[in-house]
């Protein structure tokens, strides 16, 4: 059973269960128990290819197909349930906080920009002092300032372009770069390979893993602030913190997608060299994305990108930092929202929700454990009643509508079988009696076709 053992653990996501069930499969195949076939509406694509994999490999399945059904449904509900279910999310600020913040941007704003100022759009082009638009200039002083960093540049490409010009200012190919031992963004580990930096990985949630490397000789430090795992708890501001106590000359770089304006202070702010986040993803204009840090790293970041093509213009900074703005009350607001849809459905508000938990992989969401594999279809549901079908920059300025869609790539590549069981929902503007009437809706309308 070689090939459906492959198909088992790389299709079916099995681990720990996978001779469990191999065995309990080839009993199965070997007795003389049948059952009428029914119609599934769950796992019915991979009890299909299961059974011609199976009738491929010279088995005899005739009259099995139900009886597979129900065994593979057993299995995986098994392995899901190994899986440690539990999230260590970000401490957020409170939403008293939140409004505080938006008032200091805007006092920050009144220093800086006269009233005449205020409204204008700005200008074009690379001002002979500064080599980019002054607006821009300014822009950049406003934000440097609200993030508690010594500078800021604007730059194009959104977070991708603001995590790259980052990179590019502080490695140089053959530099050892220590990151968190778990996949990174694609994009992200483009940069990394296309600049021949050499990787080294280990766990961050066990700084004593961190303090071996230091030791071993790193050139930077690459901290990713949301999680990537499941069981990631690990704290950016303290490794920063103790790192610049063990090794001061370590670069430090950090990625606050998501985080932004969520958690106390950014990596920037506690001593790392430079953080770097998309401000499309605060409901800027698209393809801006914002690298703070010290003068020093951020001037190099300035001189990489002299091109005038690549300069964000005046306009496009105004608009970015007017966007900014409403941003801090809109994700308090989403912040208490999903605490609510997190208490109720754990009341069991909603049948065959098993568990939901806050989690900060990727954007602020709930995580809804179903106890049934009917994850895709009830996200496919839920469209049907207003739900959006996909992110657009995760919390960007289209998307009003409760997001109900996969769990991140990165928890599907960890552990397979969560992506039949699990549910991830961003309110986004939405109130919890919204989310909460789709998803019982949704789950009510695929139970119906089981009837």
């Amino acid at each position: 059973m070689k090939k459906i053992r492959e198909y088992c653990e790389k299709e079916l996501g099995f681990r720990e269960f996978t001779d469990g069930f191999l065995d309990e499969l080839y009993k199965l195949l070997k007795s003389k128990k049948t059952k009428k076939t029914e119609d599934f509406i769950w796992l019915q694509k991979e009890t299909e290819d299961l059974c011609r994999l199976l009738k491929k490999e010279g088995y005899e399945i005739e009259g099995k197909k139900t009886l597979i059904h129900e065994l593979l449904s057993e299995y995986l509900k098994k392995e899901v349930d190994a899986v440690i279910f539990e999230t260590h999310p970000l401490k957020m600020i409170s939403t008293r906080e939140e409004i505080e913040n938006q008032y200091r941007l805007v006092d920050i704003m009144h220093r800086h920009f006269n009233g005449f100022e205020a409204l204008e759009a700005g200008d074009y082009g690379c001002h002979i002092r500064y080599g980019r638009p002054e607006r821009t200039v300014k822009v950049e002083e406003v934000l440097a300032e609200y993030y508690h960093a010594q500078a800021a540049a604007l730059v194009r490409g959104g977070g991708t372009g603001a995590i790259r010009a980052m990179c590019y200012a502080s490695l140089k190919p053959g530099d050892r770069i220590l990151i968190h031992d778990a996949p990174l963004y694609k994009t992200t580990k483009i940069t990394l390979e296309a600049m021949n930096v050499e990787i080294v990985k280990t766990d961050f949630n066990d700084f004593r893993n961190i303090e071996k490397e230091l030791k071993n000789g790193i050139d930077v430090l690459y901290i990713q602030r949301v999680r990537q795992k499941l069981s990631d708890s690990y704290d950016e501001i303290r490794i920063i913190e103790k790192v610049r106590k063990i090794d001061p000359k370590v670069s430090i770089l950090t990625d606050e997608n998501y985080a932004v304006n969520k958690v106390e202070k950014l990596g920037a702010a506690a001593g790392a060299d430079m953080s770097a986040f998309s401000t499309f993803k605060l409901l800027g204009i698209p393809g801006i994305g914002l690298v703070i840090g010290t003068k020093k790293m951020i001037d190099i970041v300035h001189e990489q990108n002299y091109s005038g093509g690549g300069q964000v213009q005046g306009p496009e900074a105004m608009e970015t930092l007017r966007s900014l703005v409403e941003n801090p009350i809109l994700l308090g607001v989403q912040s208490l929202s999903v605490d609510e849809i997190v208490k109720r459905l754990n009341q069991k508000e909603v049948p065959h929700v098993e568990k939901a938990l806050k989690a900060n992989i990727e954007e602020r969401i709930v995580l809804v454990k179903l106890d049934l594999p009917i994850a895709r279809e009830v996200i496919e549901r839920a469209i049907t009643y207003g739900a959006l079908p996909h992110p657009v920059g995760s919390e960007s300025r289209y998307e009003v509508q409760t997001l109900f869609y996969r769990i991140a790539k990165v928890m599907i590549d960890e552990n397979p079988v969560l992506s039949r069981y699990v549910i991830r929902i961003n309110p986004m503007r939405s109130g919890p009696d919204t989310v909460i009437r789709i998803l019982k809706d949704s789950i009510e309308d695929v139970m119906k076709k089981k009837q």
